[in-house]
């Protein structure tokens, strides 16, 4: 039974409660009857929200500091938000990837996807990356760990405040080890590569697991060509495609330290010998080497979300457009373009269109071939497009 002192917070007469009823699972600021009382709730306390005739809705998570000012955690008014509530989440969550893998790597909890909002857990063998970006989960993160190691097993469990999302709700971006010892970077197969992810000190958990999918796209085109993966990051598109046949491949990136980490995972591989890197800003290497005269037969951008918020939004487009623009030139005749976003504000219609224009300003026709998205272990909520942030053009360039 949940504490009967549960505060109550209740929803503007004009507010949408449908749909909050057909599972809508955020509540804004302006959306809530705000008095003195409702402002001096903790970040991340547990209340009812209540229509404004004060019918039950739904058990939530509050944060008068955020945008975001609450999160739907369950629809039964007699739910404890206790480590119990968020083990049997966990557990379900580790169900549908035991289905879809046969290795524990993968993204383990999606967030309001797998009914913890705003909590990303990523998985690598014993050790689990938490990502705690409400301040509910932020509050009770050794609910988390004792959840976590119940229910899989894991030994070790990384804090990672890195992000913006985080700072939206106005948590610090401190990391820190909660369970066990990470001493060296791990080792994780993918589609048949080999890659290194350093979990302390890499970008954001270590590895981007959601490309998983597309990897294995490329992989295809990839037989017997040279690739170019600019934004490679640890060498995502690069080991990958290497795995899967390519005659060569280089990695671009303006971190050294994520070249080095892949360059370790070309060498797990044994491919050392196919695979090169080049470090610098991703739009002054593609001009370099078109300047060199360097073309290739895959040629695929993964770069950083450009458009992370409405605000952001035209100023992104405009750098995905300049991105396909100089990829496509360096693509030979019948070869592949992949271009890629990350990016919650461009919707998959936007993207395409800055990357059409782009591919147009290049003076290049192209197919569409594919458009891809996040692997099965990043699963939607239908009521969120937020969720569904990645996508994955791949052209084929016509002679």
């Amino acid at each position: 039974m949940p504490p009967i002192s549960l505060p109550t917070i209740r929803l503007k007469p004009k507010a949408n409660a449908r749909a909050i009823r057909h599972g809508a699972p955020w509540v804004y600021d302006n959306e809530i009857v705000t008095d003195r009382r409702t402002k001096a709730l903790a970040p991340g306390s547990i209340a009812r929200l209540a229509d404004a005739e004060n019918g039950f809705l739904a058990l939530v998570a509050v944060n008068p500091n955020s945008r975001i000012f609450a999160r739907v955690l369950d629809r039964d008014e007699e739910a404890d938000i206790d480590r119990d509530w968020i083990a049997a989440r966990i557990k379900a969550a580790l169900a549908h990837r035991d289905h879809l893998y046969d290795a524990p790597f993968y993204r383990l909890a999606h967030a309001e996807a797998d009914g913890l909002p705003g909590v990303v857990i990523d998985r690598f063998g014993d050790t689990a990356v938490l990502q705690p970006n409400a301040a509910w989960a932020d509050a009770r993160a050794d609910l988390f760990v004792e959840a976590l190691q119940s229910v899989t097993g894991v030994s070790n469990v990384l804090l990672n405040g890195s992000g913006r999302a985080r700072s939206l709700e106005g948590l610090t971006d401190q990391s820190s080890l909660l369970a066990g010892s990470i001493t060296a970077p791990i080792p994780v197969q993918m589609n048949g590569a080999t890659y290194i992810a350093d979990l302390m000190e890499g970008q954001k958990t270590g590895l981007f697991f959601d490309q998983r999918p597309n990897h294995a796209f490329a992989q295809r085109l990839a037989k017997g060509g040279e690739v170019l993966d600019v934004f490679s990051h640890v060498g995502g598109f690069a080991l990958a495609t290497l795995a899967g046949g390519a005659a060569t491949a280089m990695s671009v990136d303006s971190s050294a330290a994520a070249l080095d980490l892949a360059t370790r995972g070309a060498h797990e591989m044994g491919a050392s010998d196919r695979f090169e890197t080049r470090k610098g800003d991703a739009f002054d290497v593609m001009s370099a080497l078109f300047e060199e005269g360097r073309r290739f037969d895959v040629v695929i951008c993964d770069p950083p979300a450009f458009a992370p918020s409405k605000p952001a939004l035209e100023k992104g487009l405009r750098a995905y457009e300049r991105v396909a623009l100089m990829a496509a030139k360096l693509v030979r005749e019948g070869g592949y373009l992949g271009l890629c976003s990350c990016s919650h504000a461009a919707d998959l219609e936007k993207f395409r269109t800055a990357c059409n224009r782009g591919i147009g300003r290049a003076a290049r026709s192209a197919q569409l071939i594919h458009t891809g998205f996040a692997g099965a272990d990043h699963p939607l909520m239908p009521q969120l497009a937020e969720s569904g942030y990645l996508k994955a053009l791949f052209y084929r360039m016509m002679p």
